[in-house]
C-alpha cells in the first residue's frame, strides 16, 4: 500500500491519520463497532467525522499503520491525490420527508464507478435528493439534485478558498443519464485540464458553453 494511501502525516510530522472507505456515508453497527474496537486496541486518540461523510482515525504511530489496516479489514478511501475523492449524498427519498429522488442509490452507483479515478486535480461529487441540496451539490465538482422531473446536474463547483457555484449543464435526467454524463464530464476534464487545475478554474478558463458542447 502506498504511503499516501496507508496514512496521512499530521501536523506533528510524526503521527498519521487514516481514512477507511465508507461509501456515501452509510455505516452499520458492525462497521462502527469494528472501528471502535481497533481504536481501543491501538489507543488511537481521535476519531474525526469528516466533511466527506467518512471517519478519520488520527494520531497513529507509523510503525503500527499496517497492523491497524489489517485489523480494520476495510479499504482505504482516497483522501489525498489527484483523483475523485468521494461521493457525498443526503438521505434522499429513502429516509428524508423532503426527498424526491434516491440520492443514496445514485450516489452509490457513482461511488463504485468513479471514486479513485485519476484526474488532473482532486474532485468531489455531491448528490442531493431535492433542490434543498443538503448533499452540497452546487459546491462540488460534479453535482446533481432531484426534482419530480428527474435530476439536475451541475459541474465546476468548489467550496474552498475560492468558492464557486457549479453551472447547471443538464436537467430532467434519469439515474443512468446522470451516470453517463458524469463519465463524459470527467473524461473531457481529464483530457483538457491543466495539471492540478480544479474543475472550477477549468470552467472559468474554457467557458461553460464550450464545456457543454463537448459533453452534451
Amino acid at each position: 500500500m502506498e504511503d499516501s494511501i496507508k496514512g496521512i502525516v499530521q501536523r506533528d510530522k510524526e503521527s498519521f491519520a487514516i481514512v477507511p472507505r465508507t461509501p456515501i456515508g452509510v455505516v452499520t453497527p458492525d462497521i462502527l463497532e469494528n472501528i471502535a474496537r481497533v481504536a481501543r486496541k491501538y489507543e488511537i486518540p481521535v476519531i474525526k467525522i469528516t466533511s466527506a461523510q467518512r471517519m478519520a482515525l488520527v494520531g497513529i504511530k507509523p510503525e503500527i499503520l499496517d497492523q491497524v489496516w489489517e485489523d480494520l479489514g476495510m479499504d482505504p478511501a482516497p483522501a489525498v491525490g489527484l483523483c475523485v475523492h468521494y461521493v457525498q449524498a443526503c438521505p434522499g427519498n429513502t429516509l428524508c420527508k423532503y426527498g424526491i429522488q434516491d440520492s443514496l442509490g445514485l450516489g452509490k452507483k457513482l461511488e463504485e464507478l468513479l471514486v479513485g479515478m485519476e484526474l488532473p486535480a482532486k474532485t468531489k461529487i455531491g448528490i442531493s435528493g431535492c433542490p434543498l441540496s443538503c448533499g452540497e451539490s452546487h459546491v462540488r465538482d460534479f453535482g446533481a439534485f432531484g426534482k419530480k422531473s428527474g435530476w439536475t446536474v451541475t459541474f465546476g463547483g468548489n467550496s474552498g478558498g475560492r468558492p464557486r457555484i457549479g453551472d447547471v449543464i443538464a436537467a430532467d435526467l434519469s439515474d443512468s443519464e446522470v451516470i453517463e454524463l458524469a463519465r463524459k464530464c470527467f473524461e473531457y476534464y481529464k483530457s483538457n485540464a491543466k495539471g492540478k487545475e480544479r474543475t472550477a478554474r477549468f470552467i472559468e478558463r474554457i467557458g461553460i458553453d464550450e464545456f457543454k458542447k463537448a459533453v452534451l
